[in-house]
């Protein structure tokens, strides 16, 4: 068994992709319409599905924006620097809602990003061995 996709619901298709693609540089692997059920998904991510776990965005029509809620906590990427991968974000119009630094009790380098609808992703740096 392994983990292939986490689902997120987004008000806007295209605006979502965009920061996915631009701000973090991943990659749209492929969409699907289904057209009956009024709904879009659109999956994206650093490698192809068949290697690692993506993020599915479902769009549905006509729903342009979801209440969060409590439960969800964030989405979790590593990166090599989390100090110069932020100052890219940045340059890409992208939202750093946590500057990169130490884990509260902890030597773990973290920082967090926020997408357009408003779900938080946190940038892990890359233990150095």
């Amino acid at each position: 068994m392994r983990i292939i996709h986490t689902m997120i619901r987004v008000g806007n298709l295209e605006r979502s992709i965009k920061f996915y693609t631009e701000v973090l540089a991943m990659r749209l692997l492929r969409m699907e319409e289904y057209t009956e059920g009024r709904f879009t998904l659109a999956f994206v991510g650093y490698e192809d599905e068949s290697k690692s776990a993506v993020i599915e965005l479902t769009h549905n029509w006509g729903t342009d924006k979801y209440d969060l809620g409590d439960g969800f906590g964030h989405i979790a990427i590593e990166v090599d620097d989390a100090y110069a991968t932020c100052e890219e974000i940045k340059s890409r119009g992208g939202s750093v809602v946590r500057e990169p630094g130490p884990m509260q009790h902890g030597k773990t380098v973290i920082a967090f990003v926020e997408d357009p609808d408003g779900y938080r992703l946190e940038l892990i740096q890359r233990h150095s061995s």
